[in-house]
């Protein structure tokens, strides 16, 4: 990515597709050229998470609500320490911010972290695009490196596919570090970090959980360091196929039979840790207003997702793992997409959407209650 900050709002852009489409509007953020994944996210709000959420990495978002930026950037939302997005395209930008908590545009906030993004173009036309055709590689280009279409389309058509990725490395904490309790301190869970979201471990903090988040590299032997009563495993970007390292740690837990949750690359994690396939959505799910069913209790879920690989898990059986018998708990309604797996003989279960809804909805908050509840039921079997 290179990247420039001067006079974006009057500054020529076009985004170009691995196919060949072409779409011309004005530079939002920084002035440049960047590439990545260009996908769209249903969300009506929380451009903040979104932006800052680690899962992104390398892909260009496509917000497909029309107007963008409403309520600024706050110093509160982030998700982690930078934005993670390629770059943004959006169609109407907000031109004033206005939000008690806001503390700059969210152009300005592009512009600092060296952002480039598209503004002014026909989102819903792309995102139609992209749904028939599927989430390809893009490039947004402006200033100085806009050059004609049959180079610029040379350029994104050399730039690497997302299936084959390994991105969770590049996205995770180096150290690890602990976030306390809240109140009395109840259990002890070490979380890998994939790509994690901040709300995660605060979630599971307001349940009296002290989390010990650690590095995607966390051996077997560093996770029992720290004495858990549970282990998470979290969201992350990238190809589940590639993620080797994650599948023999959780492959370790699994053999303990320690209280085990993940979510989303967690999900994929234990998909492949019980020996299902796992494969490449044709445009995946992003976006904060997802249908879901708990099969477990036939309620119906408005989530939050932000994934475009999934579980190849049979829906209509239980199967036989080397860990016992395994089942889809959860499912997508526009799709049928596995949403959720748990095991029948021992404590573990994930989910592929996003519990800790920031930005909303909450509606599955209870299973960081399920997590606990689970570790307390194994606690209480080991003192009888």
């Amino acid at each position: 990515m290179t990247t420039s900050t001067r006079g974006a709002a009057r500054t020529p852009a076009v985004l170009v597709l691995e196919d060949g489409r072409t779409f011309r509007g004005r530079a939002y953020g920084a002035v440049g050229e960047t590439f990545g994944e260009a996908v769209f996210s249903t969300g009506m709000t929380g451009y903040q998470e979104t932006l800052t959420d680690p899962s992104y990495d390398r892909q260009i978002v496509v917000a497909t609500a029309p107007q963008i930026g409403n309520t600024g950037w706050n110093d509160e939302d982030d998700e982690s320490g930078r934005i993670w997005v390629s770059g943004y395209v959006v169609r109407d930008p907000a031109r004033v911010p206005s939000n008690w908590r806001s503390r700059r545009s969210l152009d300005e906030e592009l512009t600092a972290q060296g952002v480039v993004g598209i503004s002014g173009i026909d989102t819903r036309a792309l995102t139609r695009h992209l749904r028939e055709r599927g989430s390809m590689r893009a490039g947004i280009f402006s200033g100085d490196a806009l050059a004609p279409d049959a180079e610029l389309v040379r350029q994104v058509q050399a730039q690497p596919h997302m299936k084959g990725a390994s991105l969770y490395e590049e996205v995770a904490t180096k150290e690890a570090y602990v976030v306390p309790a809240v109140g009395e301190k109840k259990f002890t869970v070490a979380a890998i970090d994939l790509g994690i979201k901040g709300m995660t471990p605060q979630r599971m903090a307001e349940r009296g959980i002290e989390v010990h988040v650690l590095p995607a590299t966390a051996t077997a032997e560093d996770v029992y360091a720290v004495q858990p009563d549970g282990v998470f495993f979290s969201n992350g970007p990238g190809d589940p196929a590639t993620a080797d390292g994650p599948v023999a740690l959780m492959t370790a837990v699994l053999e303990r039979k320690t209280p085990l949750f993940g979510i989303c690359f967690g999900n994929q994690i234990l998909g492949r840790a019980l020996g299902f396939g796992t494969y490449k959505l044709k445009y995946g799910h992003r976006g904060i207003n997802q249908p879901v069913q708990d099969r477990t209790t036939g309620k119906v879920e408005v989530t939050a997702h932000n994934h475009g690989f999934a579980v190849d898990a049979p829906l209509d059986k239980v199967s036989e793992t080397k860990f016992g018998r395994a089942e889809v708990s959860h499912v997508c309604l526009n799709d049928d997409v596995v949403e959720g797996l748990q095991l029948l003989d021992q404590p573990a279960f994930s989910v592929q959407y996003h519990p800790e809804a920031a930005a909303g909805p909450h509606d599955a908050a209870y299973l960081f209650d399920r997590f606990t509840s689970l570790m307390s039921t194994v606690r209480e079997g080991q003192r009888a």
